[in-house]
């Protein structure tokens, strides 16, 4: 069962099929984007508000704390981010809500609202042949977001609570697709077709979807960017370098030899100080981040 979906047998399809699918799946996605349509289907309203509600000024801790208060699940997601080791490390009780968003910052509530969405999408029955590869898409997140961390750690000049962000969302692009990928179950037949259509898509996808949920310009120039050599590099340390490096390390971590090597041809990597003098205290740094913040996330 390839990527969850049910398989097309090959004598039940052939070349043009696809072809056409693809054709017709590519029309779909340039529609939406032309449109503005770009929305995840059974993403949870409150999480869409949050969203929302950080993206707005004038939004006050209490209001945020009455959307919060109306889904119970969410609110309980809140108070345990808030009380676990990754983001409480002195392990100062937080009991109410108000405390928990004044210390979470809006940040980490998009990171809590994004677990949160995410858990629910796994667990809607529309998705259910795909639940493995949604898993494992978050279980990528949850690590190149820990990475992520790690990394900005480093920096002072970086935000901690973005990096990680960043690192939840870099594959919202990806998600959109395979979530829609769903009513065109004969790309599955061919993954080579389809694995092209999300290397093509994902960065614009996702930067639609992240400047209708109002993400700052930075996360999104971040994630929309970070696979482009032509993009990161320049200019000031920013998040870009963070989510390459991680990108690459998260892809690599298994092949240290193979690792090693493609830092050393990173322009990131260089600027972000990473190297052989260091790369295995940033990886058990890493393995840490990694168990903490699943907890963290509920997952």
């Amino acid at each position: 069962m390839a990527n969850g979906i049910p398989p097309v047998r090959a004598e039940q399809t052939s070349p043009m099929d696809t072809s056409q699918e693809a054709f017709r799946f590519v029309q779909a996605l340039a529609s939406e984007l032309t449109s503005g349509t770009v929305s995840i289907p059974s993403l949870p309203d409150v999480a869409l508000r949050i969203q929302r509600l950080l993206a707005d000024e004038s939004t006050t801790t209490e209001r945020i704390v009455r959307v919060l208060g109306a889904e119970p699940a969410l609110a309980a997601r809140i108070l345990s981010m808030a009380n676990s080791v990754a983001l409480n490390p002195a392990g100062q009780r937080i009991a109410d809500l108000r405390t928990a968003v004044t210390r979470l910052g809006a940040d980490m509530l998009r990171s809590a609202a994004l677990a949160f969405a995410m858990g629910q999408l796994q667990a809607a029955e529309q998705y259910r042949a795909i639940g493995n590869p949604l898993k494992s898409m978050w279980r990528r997140s949850i690590e190149v977001a820990s990475l992520c961390r790690v990394i900005a750690q480093r920096h002072r000049e970086l935000s901690v609570d973005a990096a990680l962000l960043v690192g939840l969302l870099h594959g919202v692009g990806k998600l959109y697709i395979l979530t829609r990928a769903t009513r065109h179950p004969l790309l599955f037949a061919d993954q080579s077709t389809y694995q092209d259509i999300v290397r093509d898509w994902h960065a614009d996808i996702a930067k639609a979807l992240l400047e209708g949920w109002k993400i700052d310009d930075e996360l999104i120039e971040a994630i929309h960017g970070f696979e482009d050599p032509e993009r990161v590099g320049r200019g000031p340390l920013a998040l870009g370098d963070v989510l390459v490096v991680a990108d690459i390390m998260a892809s690599l971590r298994s092949r240290p030899d193979l690792l090693e090597l493609r830092l050393g041809e990173c322009s990131s990597a260089d600027r972000l100080g990473i190297g052989p003098a260091n790369l295995e205290q940033v990886l058990n740094d890493c393995n840490a981040e990694i168990n903490a913040l699943k907890d963290a996330l509920g997952y």
